[in-house]
């Protein structure tokens, strides 16, 4: 991986894990008023999506059950939740192993031309880097709905 890359997906990756790591266990589940998920979705989801589109998830990765797409994908809600759902944490240590899997991709591997583009990206590492913004993204909402969830409590 370019060291550049590297350096980038650590950095949303350990400030993803680290603020995940430092809310409160109550507020994980809760959806508040103007959001559509929860914040246990949206870790889940960030795992997930990432697998996919670095991993190929679930035809080429097993690294994560396949059921995980039930929960996490684009389009789902807890609302719809059935079975067993991961545990925050259980999420957490697969983001940490996700992250020491991405930083094992063969740098030669981001120049690739993907067969299909993907929202505009053209190459692997242009999808890897697209796979970084959407984590940064997700990780704004968990840091809005911590602060939406914090002051409702605090009413």
């Amino acid at each position: 991986m370019s060291q550049l890359l590297s350096k980038s997906f650590a950095l949303t990756r350990k400030s993803f894990v680290k603020k995940v790591s430092t809310l409160e266990e109550g507020i994980l589940d809760i959806q508040p008023e103007g959001f559509n998920n929860t914040i246990h979705w949206h870790i889940g989801h960030v795992l997930t999506v990432t697998e996919q589109l670095l991993f190929g998830f679930p035809k080429k990765s097993t690294n994560l059950p396949a059921n995980y797409l039930e929960f996490f994908a684009t389009g789902t809600k807890p609302a719809d939740w059935q079975g067993e759902i991961p545990s925050v944490q259980e999420l957490v240590i697969q983001l940490r192993d996700q992250l020491d899997r991405i930083n094992q991709i063969p740098g030669e591997r981001f120049s690739e031309k993907l067969k299909t583009t993907f929202l505009g990206q053209e190459t692997f590492g242009e999808l890897a880097n697209f796979s970084n913004f959407h984590e940064a993204l997700h990780l704004g909402q968990i840091q809005s709905m911590d602060r939406v969830i914090t002051a409702a409590k605090a009413n």
